[in-house]
């Protein structure tokens, strides 16, 4: 698992994804969390670095 930066551009990255959530109810808002975090776990495709995320995120 990757714990340092490995962003080419973060604050674009971020932008993007308050852009992304702008005008959503919470409801919308969390259902488009969910999506990304999915579609992101499927570029990953790791189950093992999958499950290191998991648990450093936890803490």
């Amino acid at each position: 698992m990757k714990t340092d930066q490995n962003f080419q551009d973060a604050d674009t990255f971020y932008e993007q994804l308050l852009n992304a959530h702008e005008g959503l109810s919470p409801e919308e808002s969390e259902q488009l969390n969910l999506r990304l975090i999915l579609l992101l776990a499927n570029q990953v495709g790791n189950t093992a670095v999958l499950r290191d995320c998991i648990e450093s995120a936890k803490n």
